[in-house]
């Protein structure tokens, strides 16, 4: 063999080797796995286990989105998970549909900061209850009734501040017409049993522990958000939904109609159309439906035809696409 004929043969046989080699390392970059974080809230709190549930369901070894791993990740909620959404430092999170509303249109509490006009929906997930409680000898029976009564609005820089506020206004009260406190729900809880308030605002899906606990102690009334007022509120602001808290919910309280407000989970219009596509499908598939069902209590109100209720920011392409393939969104 002559030493021509030996370098083309090797010359053949390295590129071959080569791209044997190429085709290896494409391969594994294939497989390599896709991160998507979903910020939650506190570890004692409902997202952050929901969030265990649906990072489970729509990874891969959930039987969810080939090579991806989905995490939720405890942290201080709406706000937090919706800055570090258009941060870049998480792909999503869950937050309250006020909130988001709030962060998109730079209203509420995301005045003078900007509009976050990156925000996306992937879905709507349960409802969260506005609960105005008061004590039973409190003589209130509607949110009119409130002028003039101690109430806790709740803290400054709270989601649940602004909506008592804008309930308030669709009765035709402000702060200044009550006399305000600005507690977080526990210690408002302590001072209605202690007789120093009147009645408190708290925003949060049904029941409550504290709110059992306190009906149980001492008796509460739920003071229900209703009426034209309230149809007037619902059709003035996109995010708030009629609610209705069942009989015996809490102890000697009667079915209350109320309003509220939904747990959303968001991204950001970076993500990948096809991604959110198949995180979305993943959602919503049989699979997925037997772990909500068994694996928290708000799981069973998870559901695709609320998936698009209450949304007032627009829906990821990604997301938009397979609901309107299912007809849930038109």
């Amino acid at each position: 063999m002559t030493s021509k004929r030996r370098l083309a043969i090797g010359a053949v046989l390295g590129a071959i080797t080569l791209g044997t080699a190429t085709l290896g390392i494409t391969g594994a970059l294939a497989q390599a796995p896709a991160f998507f974080r979903i910020g939650t809230g506190g570890t004692a709190g409902t997202y952050y286990p929901v969030g265990g549930l649906i990072a489970n369901t729509i990874s891969a070894t959930g039987g969810g989105v080939q090579g991806l791993v989905a995490t939720a990740v405890s942290s201080n909620g709406s706000v937090a998970n919706i800055s570090a959404v258009n941060g870049g430092s998480l792909e999503s999170g869950f937050s309250q549909s006020d909130v988001a509303y709030w962060a998109y249109t730079g209203t509420g509490l995301f005045e003078g900061k900007g509009k976050i006009e990156n925000l996306r929906a992937i879905a709507t997930l349960y409802p969260e209850t506005i609960h105005l409680v008061a004590t039973k000898n409190s003589g209130i029976k509607s949110v009119a009734d409130l002028k003039g009564k101690r109430v806790s609005l709740d803290e400054p820089g709270s989601g649940t501040l602004v909506d008592a506020r804008i309930v308030l206004g669709a009765y035709g009260l402000t702060e200044k017409d009550v006399k305000a406190e600005y507690l977080k729900p526990g210690p408002a809880g302590d001072r209605l049993r202690d007789g120093a308030l009147d009645a408190y605002f708290f925003v949060g899906g049904y029941p409550t522990g504290a709110i059992s606990e306190l009906a149980t102690s001492s008796g509460i009334t739920l003071v229900p958000i209703a009426g034209p007022q309230a149809e007037k509120l619902l059709s003035e602001y996109q995010f708030f939904a009629k609610d209705t808290v069942p009989a015996g919910t809490y102890r000697d309280v009667p079915e209350t109609p109320t309003i509220s407000v939904n747990a959303q989970w968001v991204t950001s219009a970076k993500q990948s159309d096809e991604l959110v596509y198949n995180i979305v499908k993943a959602l919503w598939s049989d699979n997925s439906r037997a772990v909500l069902d068994t694996g928290h209590a708000k799981g069973k109100l998870i559901t695709l035809n609320n998936a698009t209720n209450g949304v007032a920011i627009p829906f990821h392409p990604g997301a938009e696409k397979f609901y309107r393939e299912k007809g849930v969104l038109q």
